[in-house]
């Protein structure tokens, strides 16, 4: 089963007067993120997640950690690229579109949990808020969108894991995730959602033991009282993968039983919504983090 899809174009634009500085919002998030330096989906407006984003480019960088897009801070945080790029619809996007099952019964009944909607599959494939890509295309229908349809997206492209974690640090009460490297050089900040309840969330050491790509997920309805349906299933149900997974594109697992690290079906809640106790990321996020992991490495959950 593929997990999250990337964009490809034949019209990139020659990338003339780049690399250059950002020059607003959207650009600063949008280089920050080609940097491992996540502020969520990309939407161009100055939130929380985007000034812990800059705090993280600042820290690097030796700037005031202002958390602010000021002057000294767009000197330093050059776009590479043309911020945007054409995408054009095709058959096998189309092809991908499927509705997800409302109900765990009807999920684990599924093939797969693709991709609900053609804005769905565009906005993960450029790590973007879905009204963020309606605004940059209002002539699109995106209840009858065909083979053919040219969009414009943010051109995203993952940063190189030439890097590889030797520490990760969860930061609870910011909701963030930091990987550092042997030299103690921050090489990814991603913004995470953590358990909803005090007591599940486990502050300390824990290590990653291993990690899948476009997992399977396990119900447990024991994990869900809360849940009616669940409340009626007497056996865990096998879900299968899929970006519409409840662990998204990628898990990994921890040292504490039932606890990892992994994506989510809806990227744009992150930080903002809460876990029954894992540490969730944006689909993408979570994929690239699988590239920095090894079975050992160091997970420290701080207050």
């Amino acid at each position: 089963m593929p997990g999250s899809p990337v964009v490809t174009t034949n019209d990139i634009p020659p990338a003339v007067g780049f690399p250059r500085p950002v020059q607003n919002p959207f650009e600063a998030q949008l280089a920050m993120a080609r940097l491992g330096i996540s502020s969520g989906s990309l939407d161009g407006a100055i939130g929380s997640q985007t000034r812990a984003a800059l705090i993280a480019f600042q820290s690097i960088e030796g700037l005031p950690a202002t958390g602010a897009l000021d002057a000294a801070t767009k000197a330093r945080l050059l776009l590479p690229a043309p911020p945007y790029i054409s995408y054009t619809i095709t058959e096998t996007d189309l092809a991908r579109i499927r509705p997800v099952p409302t109900t765990w019964m009807g999920k684990s009944q599924a093939t797969a949990l693709d991709y609900e909607s053609m804005l769905e599959l565009v906005a993960e494939a450029s790590w973007s808020h879905p009204n963020f890509i309606k605004r940059l295309n209002p002539s699109v229908n995106w209840t009858n969108v065909v083979a053919g349809t040219v969009l414009q997206v943010p051109n995203v492209e993952r940063p190189s894991a030439t890097r590889r974690a030797a520490v990760i640090h969860i930061h609870l009460a910011g909701k963030t995730l930091e990987a550092f490297d042997a030299d103690d050089r921050l090489i990814a900040h991603f913004p995470c959602s953590i358990a909803a309840r005090v007591e599940k969330r486990p502050v300390g050491e824990l290590q990653v033991v291993n990690f899948a790509q476009n997992p399977d997920y396990t119900f447990d309805p024991a994990v869900f009282p809360e849940s009616a349906e669940a409340r009626t299933i007497t056996r865990k149900l096998r879900i299968p993968p899929g970006p519409n997974n409840p662990v998204g594109v990628a898990w990994i697992t921890l040292d504490k039983p039932g606890y990892g690290i992994h994506g989510t079906p809806r990227p744009e809640d992150v930080g903002r919504t809460e876990s029954h106790g894992c540490f969730r990321l944006a689909n993408w996020n979570a994929d690239y983090l699988l590239r920095l992991v090894a079975a050992g490495t160091p997970v420290v959950v701080e207050p």
